[in-house]
């Protein structure tokens, strides 16, 4: 399909229609920049292989049940170093909002051997692009903002919730973590956790709730998933990685 040489690309091909599927499939597979081609059948199996698995490039569809090839896009932004994407959709409709999403390029179907061609030679330059897609929009808070007393040093201070990044349990209290200090509050991490969670917090660990508007990065690493949060990273526990997942697809959503 390409006499370019090999440079092992890894991607994925997502579609819900398995005949779409079995053909992209054997598209990719006959260009010899590509070394891997893995499958999924749709936008929810996608970012559960994703979680244990790294790829250059995703080929996905637009429209499928579920998690879509849109919201997709949306979590993969949060990836510290997420793939490149490319739309692949009978429809042109979504073309607009698609590069809004920093796609690499826009492949409508049926797929011709030579448009693909062309759609992994911009993957190739993608990767050889320092520049790094931005995050997207995080959870929509819900109410007004809520005010918090806290003591240091004798001076009692107000700290604002929209300026807390993260809480980290203490014992019998809390630390309240914000860009420029960390402040000690007589309140369970599991109470906070059930006050804040329609303000954007997930818990992410038994020592940890999180705002997710203040996620810097989701990495991955052999299955185990981590948050970077300003200058710290957050270790995600097993028993929380769905209910964050679960979390920034609505997120993503609530981005659109």
């Amino acid at each position: 399909m390409s006499d370019e040489p090999t440079a092992g690309l890894r991607v994925l091909a997502v579609d819900d229609e398995a005949p779409a599927r079995a053909e992209l499939t054997y598209l990719l597979e006959r260009d010899a920049r590509i070394a891997t081609v893995l499958i999924a059948p749709d936008g929810a199996e996608a970012l559960r292989l994703l979680e244990t698995t790294t790829v250059d490039a995703l080929f996905v569809d637009i429209r499928m049940p579920g998690l879509d090839g849109l919201d997709l896009a949306r979590v993969l932004r949060r990836f510290a170093s997420p793939p490149a994407v490319v739309f692949v959709s009978a429809y042109d409709s979504h073309a607009v909002e698609a590069f809004d999403l920093n796609a690499v390029d826009y492949v409508m179907k049926p797929v011709r051997e030579e448009r693909l061609t062309e759609a992994v030679r911009r993957v190739v330059e993608s990767r050889e692009r320092v520049a790094v897609a931005p995050a997207a929009p995080a959870d929509a808070v819900e109410g007004t903002d809520e005010t918090i007393a806290v003591e240091l040093g004798g001076v009692t201070r107000f700290v604002k919730r929209s300026d807390v990044r993260y809480v980290e349990a203490h014992g019998d209290y809390a630390r309240l973590v914000t860009a420029d200090g960390r402040h000690l509050v007589r309140v369970s991490l599991a109470h906070l956790e059930e006050q804040w969670a329609d303000a954007g917090f997930v818990r992410i660990h038994r020592r940890w709730l999180v705002a997710l508007s203040a996620i810097d990065e989701v990495r991955s690493d052999g299955g185990r998933m981590s948050l970077r949060v300003g200058d710290s990273v957050l270790a995600v526990s097993r028993r929380h990685t769905r209910a964050l997942r679960d979390r920034l697809v609505r997120s993503a959503r609530l981005g659109r």
